[in-house]
């Protein structure tokens, strides 16, 4: 405990400031996702290559679209583990470093919000984007799962071919997918214009006196 915390606050304080220290496990569990999702990123990334050569143009954009979308769930951690401890747990000292991030330098937890909303749509339009385009399939391939959909597969097999036999996109999903990603663009719609109506107010308040 630091000179500041036992000179100028009392026991039961202390330990309640200290408290945000039980936060750490949890950003440091986050670190070992992002690690995960490296090798993700690996894994789909040596698939691509791998099978380049028997792969039609669709599954080609498909793939790249996951890996898009892996990159974008990490641009996500790193905000949360970067601007969720800097907020939250302890200052992290950049200030003058060559690699500082330029929005962690006036992050809060309002700004930090609405990013984390914008990131989360974004990730939401890679996936609405992928359903798009296998949508063109719905009617011309079977659903997975079914029997004709496993014997697709064989046939695939058999051809020596790595395409995609069947289909897991529904007109039904295709709809609601696009009803969630809407819901998400309002949700951070509401979030910026709550926080605009904060500050306002808060740069009200600070004029007035």
């Amino acid at each position: 405990m630091s000179n500041f915390e036992s000179g100028r606050m009392g026991p039961l304080p202390a330990l309640i400031f200290s408290s945000r220290w039980l936060q750490l496990p949890l950003y440091l569990g986050l670190i070992v996702a992002q690690g995960v999702y490296v090798f993700l990123f690996l894994k789909e990334l040596w698939h691509l290559i791998h099978a380049a050569p028997t792969l039609t143009e669709q599954s080609i954009m498909l793939i790249v679209l996951g890996l898009i979308d892996v990159v974008m769930i990490s641009n996500l951690l790193v905000m949360v583990i970067v601007g969720g401890y800097e907020t939250f747990v302890s200052r992290l000292n950049l200030a003058g470093h060559p690699d500082q991030p330029e929005w962690l330098s006036h992050v809060n937890a309002s700004v930090l919000k609405v990013k984390l909303a914008m990131a989360i749509i974004g990730i939401s339009s890679i996936h609405l984007l992928k359903t798009f385009i296998e949508a063109g399939m719905i009617g011309g391939m079977p659903l997975c799962g079914t029997p004709a959909a496993i014997d697709a597969a064989q046939a695939l097999v058999a051809a020596g071919s790595n395409g995609k036999g069947c289909t897991t996109v529904t007109a039904t999903g295709v709809m609601w997918q696009t009803i969630i990603h809407s819901v998400f663009i309002l949700s951070a719609l509401g979030i910026a214009w709550t926080d605009r109506i904060m500050s306002q107010g808060i740069s009200a308040s600070r004029k007035g006196h």
